[in-house]
């Protein structure tokens, strides 16, 4: 399947330079620029790939509420935020490993946020068809991060995938009580959930931390934004992290990883690992890839004062 679809990377400096020039020439629109890219990079033995799925736009309460005000506001006043709003990127993972070609996510689909579920167009316009998709692995069952699982009319849009989650994220979301645990204003995301779950019941395998997606990919323990939440370990050239979301907005979870994220599930935990992460990266100088880091997510954390902060790679 795989010698029939190619696996096609497009640069993503020579894609934004051709498309500009289409655009002048009127031959694409404008919203073409909107679409990042896609970046790609080597990983021992693997190719990694960050497919845009455009971005959320989040209010800026839900980041470290609790967190002195002034102290906050620095933070955001620093990063360019000065409104109510955050856009956070989604940054979608692909990684070609042998006759495997592997998303870790899928993104919003149309479900969720105008500005969000880009990911199937922008694969199709880096030349890689969804069919060719062999394995979808989840890190938790949010709906920016699986909602493009059921698409139009119940079909899957990765209909030949395999997938995998971890076994602590799918009881959570599926177990027979949780619309009786979880506040009214969470039903939304639950059956959301719920559908795009029950959508590969009968094509997922379950997982724990430990466990190998495929030689040189292992499931990482990083419970806590959701009670099963998980990441992923890439080997080789000193690692690789795909982070997802254990580490928020890098630019107030790298100087405050004790700060609280309103999203976060279980919140000691989610604090609790995204230190233990943090440490280990800058530490071991361990490569990570986060989905709401500025695109395309890239780089690594170097210790700064009490805390760290964020080095992109590129």
């Amino acid at each position: 399947m795989l010698d029939s679809k190619p696996f096609i990377v497009v640069d993503r400096r020579k894609f934004l330079a051709a498309a500009a020039g289409f655009i002048a020439a009127g031959l694409m629109p404008k919203s073409v620029l909107a679409l990042a890219g896609p970046y790609s990079f080597k990983q021992g033995t693997v190719d990694v790939t960050v497919v845009s799925d455009g971005h959320l736009v989040l209010p800026i309460d839900v980041f470290a509420p609790d967190a002195p005000p002034e102290a906050r506001k620095a933070l955001f006043t620093a990063a360019g935020v000065t409104g109510n709003e955050v856009q956070a990127p989604t940054n979608v993972t692909l990684i070609k490993s042998g006759a495997d070609l592997i998303l870790f996510d899928n993104g919003s689909g149309t479900e969720f946020q105008p500005t969000a579920g880009k990911l199937i167009e922008n694969l199709k316009l880096a030349g890689i068809d969804p069919g060719a998709i062999t394995k979808v692995v989840f890190t938790h069952a949010h709906p920016d991060h699986i909602w493009a699982t059921v698409g139009a009319g119940g079909a899957l849009n990765f209909p030949n995938a395999a997938y995998c989650c971890a076994a602590a994220e799918w009881d959570f979301w599926m177990g027979k009580d949780i619309l009786t645990q979880m506040p009214k204003e969470m039903h939304p995301f639950v059956l959301g959930a719920q559908k795009h779950l029950n959508g590969v019941k009968d094509r997922v395998t379950m997982v724990k931390p430990g466990d190998d997606i495929v030689s040189g990919i292992r499931v990482l323990e990083t419970f806590g934004h959701t009670p099963g939440h998980v990441s992923f370990e890439v080997a080789g050239d000193g690692g690789l992290i795909i982070v997802a979301d254990a580490i928020g907005l890098p630019f107030i979870y790298f100087p405050h990883p004790e700060w609280r994220l309103a999203f976060d599930a279980i919140h000691d935990l989610a604090i609790a690992n995204r230190k233990k992460l943090l440490d280990r990266a800058a530490t071991d100088k361990t490569k990570l890839l986060g989905f709401h880091w500025p695109y395309p997510g890239v780089g690594h954390a170097e210790r700064k004062d009490s805390a760290y902060q964020f080095v992109a790679a590129m």
